[in-house]
């Protein structure tokens, strides 16, 4: 259906994780410029701990509260996987699927134009479906994550996910017919692996079967990548599930977003930030659902201390079991921050430990390529453009009122 002026009524229903319900908030927020109402679902404690709202937006959407039904191994308010052990998300996951009739219940009285959902409810395609309702899955994680495993319907019949070698996810699989280097490391899938057989599963359904759910009955998938970087990817997603793959740029934040109390905590970390020397400041992330062993954190934190510069590098790891030790930190990041004064030697130890790292230059090479990408991945009127085609595709495909 071609567009028709009308604002849209866009629902949008993140998986209970920070690190999607942002990105989606964030894309509801772009979806409001344009004029379109959004009901912003999840549960009542989930929805307090979103930043606030830019003023200019408060009246085009609206969070709405859904009741997670309780579960006796979760703990008291556990509402988000940052509530709880890794180990105990399947029962977020059980209480999760505990919301379909109450989702169901507001899709056929409010009737929104799209519904926007997550890899987690392999039971809202068939309901959406049954109202008329179109359905889009935006996909918060890289392209070639999903590429990896193939078509949905090998996901649905666990056909790609139960191999009797955990190893042949050490290569890339038979269907990327690109060059390509992307593959689990050997420690990243016995880790996996070992997680997967060995924990109970409370929920019933495992995750590819979710996301082999979630994929089939979408009218479009929307995926956090643009074309400018990697684009043998999108194609490769387009032949594996047949379905129009719409790519959202990288969405980068804007400053000016963060103006006035809207996010208390950026504000107070930009004015801190603001006070520091150039070049002074080591910033370390591993996910906000990473947990580290205690000796692992030892390591990192002492070869943080030992290096004394700042660092972009990855940090070599024993290829078997994924371990690393603080003397490699050190000399990661040694290889990469270097002055002219101290430059040589640093290069002279990197040089003592290239079974590592490789050649003496290898330092400069990861600089040049950061910078290459850094006006790409900045860019926020290119991927601007890519998040307004994506609302002229919401505004031009609903379905038939």
């Amino acid at each position: 259906m071609a567009g028709d002026g009308k604002k849209l009524h866009v629902a949008m229903f993140p998986w209970l994780a920070f690190g999607h319900m942002i990105p989606y908030l964030d894309l509801a927020q772009f979806i409001a410029q344009k004029g379109h109402k959004i009901s912003y679902l999840s549960t009542p404690r989930n929805l307090n701990r979103l930043p606030k709202l830019p003023p200019h937006l408060s009246s085009l959407i609206t969070f709405v509260p859904v009741s997670l039904p309780p579960v006796n191994e979760l703990p008291e308010n556990a509402e988000a996987t940052m509530d709880v052990h890794p180990d105990d998300v399947h029962y977020l996951k059980k209480a999760f699927d505990g919301l379909e009739p109450e989702l169901a219940r507001f899709l056929e009285t409010e009737s929104p134009d799209w519904i926007i959902y997550d890899f987690v409810p392999h039971w809202l395609p068939p309901i959406a479906s049954k109202l008329g309702i179109s359905q889009a899955f935006f996909l918060i994680i890289n392209a070639w994550f999903l590429a990896f495993f193939g078509p949905s319907a090998s996901m649905l019949d666990n056909s790609v996910m139960q191999p009797t070698d955990p190893e042949q996810f050490t290569v890339p699989p038979k269907w990327i017919t690109f060059p390509t280097k992307a593959a689990y490391r050997d420690y990243e899938i016995k880790r996996t692996f070992n997680t997967s057989s060995e924990q109970e599963n409370a929920s019933g359904v495992e995750n590819f079967y979710r996301a082999g759910c979630t994929i089939t009955g979408c009218d479009v998938l929307v995926i956090r990548h643009c074309r400018e970087f990697e684009p043998n990817w999108l194609t490769l997603l387009e032949e594996l599930h047949q379905k129009p793959i719409i790519p959202l740029g990288l969405m980068p934040p804007s400053v000016e977003e963060s103006g006035g109390d809207s996010n208390d905590t950026w504000v107070s970390i930009s004015e801190w930030l603001n006070k520091q020397n150039i070049a002074s400041v080591v910033y370390v992330a591993l996910g906000s659902e990473v947990a580290l062993r205690p000796d692992e954190l030892t390591e990192l934190a002492l070869g943080l201390e030992l290096s004394g510069h700042e660092f972009g590098i990855e940090v070599p790891r024993d290829e078997g079991d994924g371990s690393f030790t603080r003397n490699s930190v050190a000399e990661s990041i040694r290889l990469v921050m270097v002055d002219k004064e101290k430059g040589s030697i640093y290069r002279e130890r990197a040089k003592a430990t290239s079974s590592l790292f490789g050649d003496k230059e290898k330092g400069s090479i990861y600089r040049e390529r950061a910078k290459a990408t850094s006006s790409l991945f900045g860019d926020k009127v290119l991927h601007d453009q890519y998040l307004d085609y994506f609302v002229q595709y919401l505004e031009n495909h609903k379905s038939q009122d």
